[in-house]
């Protein structure tokens, strides 16, 4: 037996009569933020270069899509093999340069095989243009539909012109704020967020990566900021804006 296998023998025991009670009670439903959580884990030991923890991680993803197969199965739906099947035939399908021969001459090329053959496979009533979930992270959906309209020659040309209508959504954002309006802050402030994205996508950066790294800086300087005061809490306003400024200076 090879491990795969051992695999779904452990996942059909884990569903089995005399099974772990947790495994028994889920559903596609219920797994589904642990599908997203994995994901996400996998990608930081990725960003970690943590290799040891990216082997682990993409086991629990694989774990994953084993217990939906289970699940499937039990319901007469499909099984695992059938997940392998349709993932088999669909990259053979959408790579008839590799496997066919179809000519390329770039990767640019592949994606817009990759899309044409995707419509093709998928023939649907369309009731959205843009065939994103709506669960994505937001900027990263942003991004996503800005490269689905740029397809469809409804773009800027350039990033100067999406600097231009950054100010725009900005100044309006202030006005809003004047306003105190609290609605019309909530849209302006999605406004400025969805052209950030647009701007990120336009200088070929990923919003989603920059807002993390945002993130992660602003902890590091704020947790090293901390850790240099016994009594960060007591320290006036002004006295954490020279400390946070500090900081910034030691970088």
């Amino acid at each position: 037996m090879n491990p795969f296998e051992e695999l779904v023998k452990i996942v059909a025991r884990l569903r089995g009569p005399d099974g772990c009670p947790w495994d028994k009670e889920q559903t596609h439903k219920s797994l589904t933020p642990y599908a997203v959580e994995e994901a996400l884990e996998l990608e930081e030991a990725i960003h970690n270069e943590d290799w040891e923890n990216v082997k682990e991680e993409l086991g629990d993803l694989l774990f994953q899509s084993v217990l939906h197969s289970q699940i499937a199965s039990e319901n007469d739906q499909f099984n695992i093999d059938d997940v392998i099947k349709t993932l088999n035939t669909k990259m053979v399908q959408r790579h008839p340069h590799v496997f066919a021969d179809v000519k390329v001459q770039n990767s640019a090329e592949v994606l817009k095989n990759w899309e044409e053959i995707k419509s093709q496979e998928k023939p649907k009533k369309v009731t959205s243009l843009f065939d994103i979930p709506a669960t994505f992270p937001a900027l990263l959906r942003s991004q996503k539909i800005g490269k689905r309209t740029q397809r469809l020659d409804f773009d800027w040309s350039s990033s100067d012109e999406v600097l231009v209508k950054l100010r725009e959504e900005f100044a309006e954002l202030e006005e809003a704020y004047a306003s105190k309006d609290i609605h019309k802050m909530n849209e302006e402030l999605g406004d400025l967020l969805f052209t950030a994205a647009q701007m990120a996508r336009h200088l070929d950066l990923d919003a989603e990566k920059s807002l993390r790294q945002a993130n992660e800086k602003f902890v590091g300087r704020f947790t090293k900021m901390v850790k240099s005061h016994k009594n960060f809490e007591n320290l006036s306003r002004d006295q954490k804006e020279a400390a946070w400024n500090k900081v910034k200076s030691e970088e």
